[in-house]
């Protein structure tokens, strides 16, 4: 740990300005911790420093990261506002995503701006509409009970690891169409999380911990996990192109039927990119949030009870999950959507400006990025009455604001899988909690930790269940 505080204080000194210019009247006031160690905590104890500054400057501060511009972090759903329907030629979200580019690739819908971002974003939306989604439905639920029952019974075990298969299984399928049993299922579905397990170390985020040092080095790991993943997504394009995709309904086959305005397919590296993108953000995120959810539900029994309670009356005698009607299920969904407002999976989004902007009444110069913080939004004591309680009635009846709470952020970058996303947990909860009650493991002490740009439960959520 020393010798890497070490080298982010090199590279902090030689990339980065002085620890004055955070105070520079351009920028709002800001902490004066050294840049190489703002970086490090916000690397490893990330909401302990965002409640910190948040404490001592209020709802906007500066924040200085190695090796990229200045942070400003806003936690006022106003300053949201302005930012989500400000004008998207100068508010860029590729730029400032670009950390994810050497994963992702640069054809990401994350990673773009501009007219380049509308055609992929155009090109992606239609396997995610509604009345498309739900036919993946049964796929969620039949996995989710091939999973629970292996899970043991009356024993301690980590749940975010089953979570985690569950999602992946669910990506496989839908994603790509495979089935199990298929030899390239189970090769691409063991290379994918060896990729993940390595991915989740934070410092790989930054670019001198990723260079390739050899095969034992950690940027050296990464390369050779992504070489392998590569190699077997380009298969599954090659594979589904010479095979045609007719009469099939799985993502795959709608982007290579997709065209542009122009007439024009994504080419097999944009493919790529776009299925790494999925593959990636919607296996782990969901995963994650699903091991939150039960995080939640174990410590507010009151809540579980009413979980039970609505499946028992809607799917009465142990009747299986019928997923067309588990919109129907207010309480759940109200379970998964205040876990993603006290733990969302990711803390922040961000917009690097193009040119000057005033937001939140700071005149801010280009380049430095703005960063509505889902975290401290979400606490945010003028928005959500007792914050750190979980209440999920909040979200019964009307609809919170767009700019008070955005666990996949807002305005036209929002992210293409929420309906995916929400409707996947909905399925999941709805069947293992018919099938199951969970119960926490007396005496474990649960705290976040992150998985590279994700905030998950220590050590895979323990958990205990029985049948009911």
């Amino acid at each position: 740990m020393a010798a890497l505080a070490e080298a982010l204080s090199r590279i902090g000194r030689a990339t980065l300005p002085s620890r004055l210019e955070v105070e520079h009247p351009g920028l709002p006031a800001g902490p004066t911790d050294p840049p190489w160690l703002q970086t490090l905590l916000w690397l490893t104890r990330p909401t302990r420093l965002l409640r910190r500054y948040h404490a001592r400057f209020g709802e906007t501060f500066t924040m200085r990261v190695v090796g990229v511009p200045p942070f400003v972090m806003f936690a006022s759903p106003e300053a949201v506002k302005e930012i989500f329907t400000g004008p998207p030629d100068e508010l860029y979200a590729g730029e400032a995503n670009v950390v994810l580019e050497p994963i992702l690739g640069q054809h990401s819908v994350l990673l773009l701006d501009g007219p380049r971002h509308m055609r992929q974003r155009r090109l992606l939306l239609p396997p995610f509409h509604g009345a498309r989604m739900r036919a993946y439905g049964e796929t969620m639920r039949d996995v989710t009970l091939a999973s629970i029952a292996r899970w043991p019974r009356g024993a301690p075990f980590p749940v975010h690891e089953h979570t985690q298969a569950i999602t992946m299984d669910v990506i496989l399928r839908t994603v790509f169409g495979l089935d199990e049993g298929d030899a390239d299922m189970a090769a691409l579905r063991d290379a994918l999380t060896r990729l993940l397990a390595g991915v989740a170390n934070p410092f790989l985020l930054i670019p001198l911990v990723r260079a390739d040092l050899g095969p034992r080095s950690p940027g050296g790991r990464l390369t050779r996990q992504l070489e392998a993943v590569d190699a077997l997504v380009y298969a599954q394009i090659a594979r589904r192109r010479r095979e045609r995709t007719r009469a099939r309904e799985d993502v795959l086959s709608m982007l290579l039927d997709a065209r542009d305005e122009e007439g024009a397919p994504m080419s097999d590296v944009e493919l790529r990119d776009e299925l790494m993108t999925l593959l990636l953000a919607g296996h782990e995120t969901t995963a994650t949030s699903l091991a939150w959810t039960f995080y939640r539900l174990t410590r507010n029994p009151g809540a579980l009870a009413r979980a039970h309670a609505e499946l028992d009356a809607a799917f009465p005698d142990g009747a299986p999950i019928d997923p067309d009607r588990v919109r129907e299920l207010a309480w759940i969904d109200a379970c998964a959507r205040e876990t993603l407002r006290l733990n969302p999976v990711v803390p922040a989004v961000a917009r690097r400006l193009q040119s000057p902007m005033t937001i939140g009444g700071h005149r801010l110069p280009a380049g430095v990025v703005a960063v509505p913080n889902i975290y401290l939004v979400h606490r945010n004591p003028r928005v959500w009455p007792d914050p750190l309680r979980f209440e999920p009635s909040r979200f019964l009846g009307d609809k919170p604001s767009p700019y008070t709470f955005f666990p996949f952020g807002g305005g036209i970058r929002r992210c293409i899988g929420m309906a995916f996303a929400l409707y996947e947990m909905q399925v999941v909860l709805a069947t293992v909690l018919s099938r199951l009650t969970v119960r926490a493991v007396p005496d474990a002490r649960v705290r976040l930790v992150r998985r590279a740009i994700t905030f998950a439960p220590s050590d895979g959520m323990p958990l205990i269940v029985e049948d009911r």
